[in-house]
Formats: structure tokens, C-alpha cells, sequence
């Protein structure tokens, strides 16, 4: 089996695949879907050119640019997409930390195979934008099975990287939002809170329909360290030798008061959060979460 196929997990797709992500927007374009629309009625219209990228359904080619430019474009039209989804995908060097044989990093990949996996089998688009302290890759949000396969393959080749920037890719994405649509942000969100916050609050401000998956280890929640420890430093921190017993306290006050004070914002600017831990099973974490959704969402 290739190595990327392996983030389907069969056991997460068996249950998600029967739900609905329901965006709580009503999204504009118009394809026969489970999403409400604002128009009825409307044909398809040739809207764009835009530059290919791999997965792109080559039905959609302009040969005629092609041979005036020998350049390939892929022609977009108003009702090619129900739902356009960007997922920003943390690959900072603190997502490679892991207590057991999986890390943040591969269990977010999991998490984002999953969801790609949903938003293509709803013929919604979905892009993928891979971060730490700046934009790493970014592939544009489309709707073909040979696309989800282009996503599969990057989420496979990831390795984490330096510190995290959650603003640098806010801002770049807030330039890239057209029209209203789905965010979901998959990170441990180890930045400062004061960008995070001004992060989610630019999304909000486009009118984004906004899901915060917060991946955390246990270790990283819970603290369990009880002899004197080595703790290697990521993200430009330095290594320290600690009684943990010590500090642990402390320690947990800060982390309990770093996720209250993310998840009391996201409550207060109608966005979902949620704090997932690596020792979870991905498939009850991940269909209770969109099940709780979609009950909430449903038109």
C-alpha cells in the first residue's frame, strides 16, 4: 500500500463518512447538495482561469490557452464548488513532540486526511496550506478525487519544521478569502495567545466558519513526570534540567489557563473548539465532534 493511503484510517472513515459537515453559513455558489445556497436556478458560467496544479480534473484544461501560452490553466466556473474549505495544517517543530509512537504531527495528519476525505466525497473543495513560522506549501482548494490524492501525498511527505507564526498564515489567508467558507485550523497552537487571538479574530472578521482542532499530548495536559528530567527545548527554547515535582504545578496552571483562555474566545466569536489529545481514538473524537456539528448546524 502506498504510504500516504495509510491516513485513511478505514476504522475513522466508516464513521465519519455517515455525517454531514455542515457549514453553519449559507455558502454561495450552487451545486445539487447538502448545503443551502443563496441562488436558485443559476447555470453553470464560465468564471476564471486559474493556473493548473496536480489533482486538477484535466476535463477542465483550456487547450486553447494552452496553445496560445504554452501555459496549462484549468477553467473555473460559478457553481464548481458548494463549500470551499481551507485546512491550515500546523508543521511546526513542537507537532513532532510524542509521549508514545504518535506524534501531534501524525495524528494531525490523520485528522486532515479524514476531513479532506469528507469535504471531497461532498464535492465540496478543500485546499491545503501547510505552516510553521511562514507558508511552507499550499495547494488550492478543489473538489476531484485526483486532488484529495495530491492532498494525501503532501500530508505524507510533512516533516515538522521550525517555531510556529500563526500570523503570518492569518494574514495570508485573509488575503485569499473570496467569499464565505470553511476554516479549520489543525495545530498545538504552542504561540504567543495574543496571536492566535488576532489570528481567529481576522478569519472571523471575513466571515469564516471557523474549526479549531487544538492537538495536544498527554503528557503536555496531564504532566505525569516525577524524577529529576531532562527536557529538550523546540522552538528556539533551550534544553533544562528540572525536578518536575517541583514545577509541576505551576505548570499546569499555566497550560489550563493558556486553553481556557483560547476556548472561552473561540465560545464568545461563535467558533468550535476543540481540545483533542494524542492518546484519543481518532474515530470516536472525530465523529462525536461532527456529529455534535451537524446536530447544532442542520437546516
Amino acid at each position: 500500500m502506498q504510504d500516504y493511503l495509510k491516513y485513511l484510517d478505514p476504522q475513522v472513515l466508516n464513521k465519519i463518512t455517515r455525517l454531514d459537515l455542515k457549514a453553519r453559513l449559507i455558502v454561495e455558489g450552487y451545486i445539487a447538495g447538502m448545503h443551502q445556497s443563496p441562488y436558485r436556478g443559476v447555470s453553470v458560467e464560465f468564471a476564471a482561469h486559474r493556473e493548473y496544479v496536480p489533482g486538477d480534473d484535466l476535463r477542465h484544461l483550456d487547450w486553447k490557452v494552452f496553445g496560445r501560452s504554452d501555459r496549462l490553466y484549468v477553467k473555473q466556473y460559478h457553481q464548481e464548488t458548494n463549500l470551499i474549505c481551507y485546512i491550515l495544517f500546523d508543521t511546526s517543530e513542537s507537532m513532532a513532540y510524542g509521549s508514545t509512537d504518535v506524534s501531534k504531527l501524525e495524528y494531525a495528519k490523520y485528522i486532515a486526511a479524514s476531513l479532506s476525505y469528507l469535504m471531497v466525497q461532498q464535492q465540496d473543495a478543500v485546499g491545503l496550506v501547510l505552516f510553521d513560522e511562514a507558508i511552507r506549501e499550499i495547494i488550492p482548494p478543489y473538489s476531484s478525487q485526483g486532488h484529495l490524492q495530491t492532498i494525501l501525498q503532501q500530508l505524507a511527505k510533512v516533516n515538522a519544521g521550525k517555531r510556529t507564526d500563526f500570523k503570518t498564515v492569518s494574514d495570508y489567508i485573509t488575503q485569499k478569502l473570496e467569499r464565505k467558507g470553511l476554516v479549520i485550523i489543525i495545530s498545538d497552537l504552542l504561540d504567543e495567545s495574543h496571536n492566535i487571538l488576532e489570528g481567529l479574530n481576522k478569519l472571523k472578521a471575513r466571515s469564516q466558519d471557523i474549526i479549531v482542532f487544538h492537538i495536544l499530548d498527554d503528557y503536555e495536559i496531564n504532566f505525569p513526570f516525577e524524577k529529576l528530567s531532562r527536557f529538550k527545548g523546540l522552538e528556539d527554547l533551550p534544553e533544562m534540567t528540572v525536578d518536575p515535582i517541583s514545577l509541576k504545578q505551576g505548570y499546569l496552571n499555566t497550560v489550563q489557563g493558556f486553553i481556557s483562555a483560547i476556548r472561552n474566545s473561540c465560545q464568545t466569536k461563535q467558533i468550535d473548539y476543540s481540545l483533542i489529545a494524542t492518546n484519543q481514538k481518532l474515530d470516536v473524537v472525530l465523529s462525536a465532534y461532527l456529529s455534535r456539528r451537524s446536530a447544532r448546524y442542520v437546516r
